[in-house]
């Protein structure tokens, strides 16, 4: 009898037939990237980032929630989908493989080295960044803002394990979380609270008054 984590594991593994033809159909200009590139493509909410090693291969830090379910490495050496990364973020199961160009790019358009313009750190040598992508090859715990993809890619080209994306989304939470509008509603929120309970203790007062006094002078 099959079991469920079972039809879990073969939803997983038959990815979509259009989404994979499409990637292998996809034609790139090998020419246009050398060993230690490093390289960017859309995918879900985020950028995805990679290291070229040469001859058609990309080490990069993919989210992957299909091992935790069969030890199949052919199932799992094939393109990871959006739904095997995305839950792979979720369970925070992750690995530096490497995959080719079409397989990395997921059918998108190629960035190449667009962060030595944003990085004040002057890249590292092209056979040095690959070399490093090499050594940290196999499964590694993830974090989506403590240690993704793009800390991976900057530590291999620059030495310095640093996301700019990830320091802009802190940095759009802080100003949601942070502001005296927010500061307002938890306020309102808490005395409501108050309110409905009928009765002022220390239990619900403390909170009441501490949470919006501290956002409102972090705003």
């Amino acid at each position: 009898m099959i079991t469920f984590l079972q039809l879990l594991s073969l939803f997983f593994i038959a990815s979509k037939v259009d989404e994979e033809d499409k990637d292998k159909d996809s034609k790139y200009d090998l020419s246009l990237y050398k060993r230690g590139d490093l390289l960017e493509v859309p995918r879900t909410l985020f950028t995805h980032f990679g290291i070229y090693l040469g001859n058609n291969r990309v080490a990069h830090f993919i989210p992957d929630i299909l091992p935790v379910f069969t030890k199949n490495k052919a199932a799992i050496g094939k393109m990871v989908t959006n739904n095997r990364l995305i839950l792979g973020v979720i369970a925070k199961s992750a690995s530096v493989r490497v995959d080719s160009l079409a397989d990395f790019a997921y059918g998108s358009e190629i960035l190449v080295n667009h962060m030595d313009k944003l990085c004040s750190q002057p890249p590292l040598e092209g056979d040095e960044v690959a070399r490093r992508a090499e050594k940290l090859m196999g499964s590694m715990t993830y974090s989506l803002l403590w240690y993704n993809c793009e800390h991976f890619v900057m530590y291999c080209r620059y030495g310095m394990a640093i996301s700019y994306q990830t320091y802009q989304f802190c940095l759009t939470v802080r100003k949601i979380i942070c502001s005296r509008m927010n500061a307002y509603l938890t306020a309102l929120c808490g005395t409501g609270t108050v309110l409905y309970l009928g009765s002022v203790t220390l239990l619900n007062t403390v909170p009441t008054l501490l949470v919006p006094f501290t956002i409102w002078m972090a705003s």
